[in-house]
């Protein structure tokens, strides 16, 4: 793999540190400034509507430059957000830098899968994709324990500025390896917004949302649901994040290998298996073993899916990639928030902090349905083609005879 690989995993891991490290700082946080935990809590949502928002509109707005330059001008964004949150005065201040810093999260990921796959031969593609994913995954596991370890300590504004340090270190990778590909020809927005009308590119993001919206559906309330229904320590949470992260690695490591040799059946795996252990979480959540090997297991099958759903997408846009690349890391974010929200209507609802484990086993299984779906319009759409391809001869021959 290109060294200019390492320099977009060091990217994403700043990013991925950024963006799940505040969940750990929330108390600190909210304390400095004199805010409740849930107002605290908008700097967590205004961070997702922000990558949501963000990952097209940067997108966009990069179109007339190289997709080198722009990851530079993302990661400046994510510096200049992570120092403005470091030294905010107000709380006000603090989410309008979490918000900036959010704007480079969606395009600095939908660019980067584009360089990074343009960077390998077509048949490792996936598996560069997956390497650039690695830093983020790292970053749950390495990253945002360190950092909560730093802000409980040194204070919170202290992990902000390391953040930025690392986005330093990231920028001048980027500039010193990563080579500057030309601008593919002719492709201009009006190409770009093409890709949407693309019926498998819209069902590759749909699967995007409800398959990670499954893995954070339990995710989000695993805090009471491993204190008050496992028994653990509220000391024994971050360990458990750590177990999860490291599932994350393990599964993006092996969604980069074979997806870019049996994409669809990958998929077809990963979705059903991630349902599967979603549902079973509700009764493994009762015991400390068998939750904290079903923590793993999810972190794993969640992020099999999303080296193949990125290429997926990478390859049903070829003709002009960048921008449905980006909205696809927005339809991560969207169906992080998406899942939080429904998790949330079951919990208040009565039906324990479980409940939320088969909201994910639901959503993980839609889009196991629409994986079936994708594939069969596909072989129906080949099959037409080769009935049309075959039909051309048959009619240019029989002209003669009819003559």
């Amino acid at each position: 793999m290109p060294l200019a690989l390492l320099a977009l995993a060091i990217g994403a891991f700043g990013i991925g540190t950024t963006e799940f490290v505040i969940m750990g700082l929330l108390p600190e946080v909210a304390g400095d400034f004199g805010v409740s935990i849930p107002t605290a809590g908008l700097l967590v949502t205004g961070y997702a509507l922000g990558v949501v928002l963000g990952a097209p509109l940067m997108t966009v707005l990069g179109t007339r430059v190289s997709r080198k330059r722009m990851l530079m001008i993302l990661m400046g964004l994510f510096i200049a957000g992570n120092l403005l949150s470091a030294v905010a005065p107000s709380f006000g201040v603090m989410l309008a830098g979490r918000v900036v810093a959010s704007l480079a999260h969606g395009a600095f990921f939908g660019i980067g899968s584009v360089v990074a796959a343009e960077l390998v031969a077509p048949e490792k593609k996936a598996g560069a994709i997956a390497m650039m994913f690695t830093g983020l995954t790292v970053a749950n596991v390495v990253g945002v324990p360190l950092g909560t370890l730093v802000g409980q300590t040194l204070g919170w504004r202290i992990t902000f500025a390391v953040v930025a340090g690392l986005g330093f270190i990231g920028l001048a990778g980027i500039a010193k390896l990563v080579p500057d590909l030309p601008k593919p020809e002719g492709v201009r927005l009006r190409h770009e917004l093409a890709a949407f009308r693309n019926v498998q590119v819209l069902l590759a993001m749909s699967m995007t949302i409800l398959g990670f919206g499954g893995v954070f559906a339990a995710i989000t309330y695993l805090a009471p649901m491993m204190t008050d229904v496992a028994g653990y320590a509220d000391s024994s949470v971050t360990w458990l994040l750590v177990l999860f992260g490291l599932g994350m690695v393990a599964g993006n490591l092996i969604g980069g290998k074979f997806a870019d040799r049996a994409l669809m059946p990958l998929l077809y795996i990963s979705l059903s298996a991630l349902a599967v252990v979603l549902a079973l979480f509700t009764y493994t959540a009762h015991n400390k073993i068998a939750a904290a090997v079903t923590i793993a297991l999810i972190g794993a099958l969640g992020f099999a899916t999303v080296p193949p759903l990125q290429k997926r997408v990478l390859d049903q846009a070829s003709g002009a990639p960048t921008l449905a690349s980006a909205v696809n890391i927005g339809a991560f974010n969207l169906g992080n928030a998406l899942s939080a929200w429904l998790g949330g209507i079951v919990i208040s609802a009565g039906l324990g902090y479980t409940a939320p484990n088969w909201v994910g086993a639901v959503l993980a299984g839609s889009a196991l349905v629409l994986a079936v779906l994708s594939a069969a319009l596909e072989r129906r759409s080949a099959a037409l083609s080769l009935v049309v391809a075959g039909a051309a001869p048959v009619e240019q021959a029989a002209t003669p005879v009819h003559h």
